[in-house]
């Protein structure tokens, strides 16, 4: 074993440890605690238990999958498994690309295997058992093969470019393919909500009336040129509410879940929306963009600078060394940076929303509805009140509801 080996089994561990205690000290927190005052009006003690009891049922799950996963893949890597597969791949064709769209893909689908009986499992056993599912086997199943099919027409193509540009650019491929990756991203965004998210929901324009009539007055007054306002089908798989803002330029747009205009007054969806705006107006969506950019700038730097390192392959017992086998393994060895760079990107993330809470406050002259907004969406989601700090550092994008209320209450 060797130093690349070494680190990365050594991080594969702390990750799966880091990952157990914070789950503990979060659940101890929420069974030790009661309901914060703020949420005292909307969150019973009975929901309470309830929220306690769908903790602890998706924390058993995602423990089992955890465990799996830290022993099937080491599993995989020290029986040989990579040199294995490589041996399989290479004595079906002479085009290095379609052995790595061949050796990746079995990768991806292994790995997609072992996820779908938790995925099932959540769907139908666990969501189904607090009342959140609302899809049926023939929904889960359609959007299986759509994701499937999406996977094949957009990743494939991808990946036999990136392998192309490795294997034929030399010293400056790691530059065009983060060009190349860039635009894509840049292309999937915009085509996204008109070509793809509606391949798995229906995006209906609000209808005319109060709420829309609200809805423009409060974008005319943040100058957001708002045009596009959908109603998403989304109790068709869950009774759990969102809203979000999505694309660029002519293509952007603000969704509703039917659930939330089923669920909230016209006041706290306009409060909802004018959060969603804050962060528009505020530059999260372009710093998101910029941050992301000089993310794949970065790793294909690095992906460029380690790709003919025979440490890497011969960390996974490889003897040669193959350009799409070193882009798993590089994926693989960048993980705990990944998991460092989640915390930061995490922090920034929870700034923001407070930041766009804040503004969502002055557009509308008060926080009072979107806190109520809040509270409801906590309730009916059974969301945890009360996570730990260890736990909402590692794995919260947005602030715990309680202290975005403490904020909009100042």
């Amino acid at each position: 074993m060797n130093i690349i080996a070494a680190i990365i089994l050594l991080t594969l561990i702390v990750n799966f440890l880091i990952s157990l205690i914070s789950e503990h000290l979060n659940k101890k927190k929420m069974f030790a605690s009661k309901v914060p005052a703020e949420l005292a009006d909307t969150y019973s003690d009975e929901q309470f238990t309830k929220a306690r009891s769908y903790y602890s049922d998706r924390l058993k799950m995602s423990s089992v999958s955890d465990a799996i996963a830290l022993v099937a893949f080491p599993l995989f890597w020290f029986m040989g498994g990579f040199p294995y597969l490589e041996s399989v791949v290479s004595g079906t064709t002479d085009s290095e690309i379609y052995r790595g769209l061949l050796f990746v893909g079995i990768l991806v689908f292994a790995q997609f295997l072992i996820g779908l009986p938790f995925s099932v499992y959540s769907t139908f056993v666990i969501e189904a058992k607090y009342g959140f599912n609302k899809m049926t086997p023939k929904t889960f199943i359609q959007d299986l093969i759509k994701s499937i099919l999406l996977s094949i027409l957009i990743g494939l193509p991808i990946l036999a470019a990136i392998l192309w540009v490795f294997g034929e650019l030399g010293n400056y491929a790691w530059l065009t393919g983060f060009l190349l990756v860039t635009t894509i991203s840049l292309i999937l965004s915009y085509i996204a909500p008109t070509w793809i998210m509606p391949l798995f929901n229906k995006f209906v324009p609000l209808e005319a009336g109060s709420l829309r009539d609200k809805i423009i007055t409060m974008a005319e007054k943040a100058n957001f040129p708002l045009t596009n306002i959908f109603v998403i089908d989304g109790s068709k798989r869950s009774t759990k509410s969102n809203a979000f803002f999505t694309g660029f330029g002519k293509n952007k747009r603000i969704a509703l879940y039917d659930t939330l205009i089923q669920n909230h007054s016209e006041e706290e969806l306009v409060a909802v929306l004018a959060h969603e705006i804050g962060h528009y107006k505020l530059k999260h969506i372009t710093q998101g963009m910029v941050i992301g950019f000089v993310h794949t700038f970065v790793l294909f730097f690095l992906l460029g600078q380690i790709m003919q390192s025979e440490m890497l392959y011969s960390a996974f017992y490889m003897t040669n060394m193959p350009i799409y086998a070193g882009l798993i393994f590089f994926g693989i060895l960048f993980s705990p940076i990944e998991s460092i760079l989640s915390v930061m990107m995490n922090s920034r993330s929870r700034r923001n929303e407070f930041a766009a809470d804040s503004f969502a406050k002055k557009l509308v002259g008060k926080g009072d509805y979107l806190i109520k907004a809040l509270k409801k969406l906590s309730t009916d989601n059974l969301s945890n009140p009360v996570p730990h700090p260890l736990y909402v550092m590692l794995n919260y994008s947005h602030p715990p509801v309680v202290e975005r209320i403490r904020k909009l209450a100042e």
